[in-house]
């Protein structure tokens, strides 16, 4: 049955189906009735706003997005009320505008539109943004496959429960993905000028487009005769980004910076996945050994050129490394694995030829990928006889693997690409 591109496809739209329910049907609600019980607001569940409200007050009314009383003002929108410090159940999370000015220049467009009209549209646009990531990739590491099953990963992709997440709440981490996309996209594709300047773009979120940025720039380094375009691209944008936002805010950078400080804080000190897996000490030697990785392995990878297997599988590890390393557990920011897991699906039927340990690293990472949209089946499954009430008590089971996912992926990305090197290194004797 699998083998039909059709089935394939069928597959997808029933997996997406099953988990749209689950985040409509039983997780909304369960997130209901904890706001209710606890009397914490639960606001309007759009990231988009605190950026969007920022962007108007700035560019319309020459206000500081990160003052204090522009911050209150995202509050009493997106909360329904600003937070009261003397209410120990009010949100951590401050809403404060906590990314850089030029971010505003992106949102121009919008600060003259009511929210309202707003947000249903910017939904829209980051479905179309995600689902374009993914022929992007494809293109990228490749892999030719027929509409159908391009199709098919889209609304798999569409169906996964980080996107869901993300598209719930607006995130701009799906709007960075698609930049990162288009920039390996266009660096692949030969276009180094245009991919240098959507990295720059990319950094409205610095922390997730650091690391590809680090990568991409020693690649550039090591061959400047041939890719000093990568370079001058993102140099001309990142300034003129960075110009821009002084002029329409001087001294905006320590703002910027005062505002991520108080960002930790008031959310508790922000942990990255090891760190919260494993406790301070070993989650940051675990973050140390994958910055050295990914540090030396692109020393080695440095001349391939943008063509080569190296350069994607460098690529696709050091936006898997980011999801792990990134000082903030958040769900939707997985949607940096899509290229990882695209390697990870092209070479299964290598896997199966790997050895004991590989093989059952790979059958744990894939049981841990699948499992969400086999608990959120069940869910749909179990529907028809449970009340919902009880079914809401339920919320908790997808939602096991998802956080361990990028630890695997990771994992089997290292594996992967020290076996390319070691076929390589086994030709090269021959």
């Amino acid at each position: 049955m699998f083998r039909q591109p059709v089935a394939r496809l069928f597959v997808a739209i029933v997996l997406f189906a099953c988990m749209w329910f689950y985040v409509q049907h039983i997780l909304i609600p369960h997130q209901q009735q904890e706001a209710a019980v606890t009397g914490r607001p639960r606001g309007m569940l759009s990231d988009l706003y605190p950026r969007w409200l920022g962007a108007r007050e700035l560019l319309l009314h020459h206000r500081d997005p990160y003052g204090p009383d522009v911050t209150r003002e995202i509050q009493a929108g997106y909360y329904g009320r600003p937070l009261d410090p003397a209410r120990p159940r009010d949100p951590k999370d401050q809403q404060a505008f906590a990314y850089p000015v030029f971010v505003v220049f992106l949102l121009a467009p919008t600060v003259k539109l009511p929210f309202e009209e707003i947000k249903p549209v910017f939904t829209w646009f980051l479905v179309f943004l995600t689902a374009a990531t993914v022929p992007l990739w494809l293109r990228t590491v490749g892999w030719r496959v027929s509409r159908f099953d391009q199709l098919a990963m889209i609304v798999l992709t569409l169906g996964s429960f980080q996107v869901a997440q993300g598209l719930k709440l607006q995130q701009l981490s799906l709007a960075v993905g698609a930049l990162l996309a288009t920039a390996v996209a266009l660096a692949t594709a030969g276009q180094l000028l245009t991919a240098g300047a959507f990295l720059a773009l990319a950094l409205i979120k610095p922390q997730l487009s650091f690391p590809l940025l680090a990568w991409l720039l020693v690649w550039a380094s090591a061959d400047l005769k041939n890719r000093w375009r990568l370079v001058v691209g993102f140099a001309v944008a990142a300034t003129l980004l960075v110009a821009g936002a002084e002029i329409v805010l001087p001294g905006w950078i320590g703002r910027f910076q005062h505002a991520v400080i108080a960002y930790r804080q008031y959310t508790g000190g922000a942990e990255s996945l090891p760190e919260m897996l494993l406790g301070p000490f070993a989650g940051r030697l675990v973050i140390v050994f994958l910055i050295l990785a990914c540090a030396v392995l692109g020393w080695l990878f440095r001349k391939k050129w943008q063509g080569s297997q190296e350069f994607f599988l460098l690529t696709a590890l050091v936006l898997a490394v980011t999801v792990v390393i990134v000082p903030m557990v958040a769900l939707y920011n997985q949607v940096l694995l899509i290229p990882a897991v695209l390697v990870l699906v092209q070479s299964r039927d290598k896997l199966r030829l790997a050895g004991r340990l590989t093989r059952s690293i790979a059958l744990l990472t894939l049981l841990w990928g699948i499992w969400p949209w086999i608990a959120t089946g069940l869910l749909a499954i179990v529907s028809v006889a449970l009340k919902t009430p009880t079914l809401v008590k339920l919320w908790f089971l997808p939602l096991h693997s998802t956080l361990t996912l990028p630890i695997l992926v990771t994992a089997m990305m290292l594996m992967k690409i020290f076996d390319v090197m070691r076929c390589s290194k086994t030709a090269e004797e021959s």
